[in-house]
């Protein structure tokens, strides 16, 4: 079951999000790391109504930050669609133990039906430019890789801008 995080989500959360890190970290993507995603950050997302979570007996096995605020680092990308009623996905993560076993994808349909539903012109998000396996999962599903922009506490590789354009 999909649903928003509540404030006694944050430590299963933030678990999550350390363990990804790791096992990324295992694979030579350092796309994560201890400052990235912070706690405050992730209470943050909570607090606004943007953080969901994928919920399996009880645990927490995925995570997904749906927002229409559009990042400043985005500013300079040539978009497919006008700066005006987006959906930004950020932050989607499932646990290491359920990696390969549909849940990113289940997260994705849930952002896309999402916008569809609240009628957005389309979904955009960024992803590591050095994770190829996240490049191909955002491509298979028709996101338009469209431009580089940099987080220079994450990471000193760019990070790739991809939009999908809703009909």
């Amino acid at each position: 079951m999909i649903r928003k995080a509540t404030p006694a989500d944050l430590d299963a959360i933030k678990q999550l999000t350390e363990s990804c890190a790791k096992a990324l970290q295992e694979k030579g993507i350092f796309q994560w790391n201890e400052s990235y995603p912070s706690r405050e950050r992730l209470a943050k997302d909570i607090d606004l109504g943007e953080l969901f979570v994928y919920e399996e007996t009880s645990e927490v096995v995925g995570i997904i930050v749906l927002t229409p605020v559009m990042d400043e680092e985005y500013i300079p990308i040539k978009w497919l669609t006008s700066n005006k009623n987006n959906l930004y996905v950020h932050r989607l993560a499932t646990h290491p133990v359920v990696w390969g076993n549909g849940y990113g994808q289940k997260l994705m349909d849930y952002a896309e039906a999402f916008a569809s539903e609240n009628k957005y012109q389309s979904v955009r998000l960024d992803t590591f430019s050095q994770n190829q396996r996240n490049q191909k999962f955002y491509e298979s599903r028709d996101y338009k890789r469209l431009g580089n922009i940099y987080f220079p506490k994450q990471s000193e590789h760019p990070f790739y801008c991809y939009e999908k354009v809703l009909a």
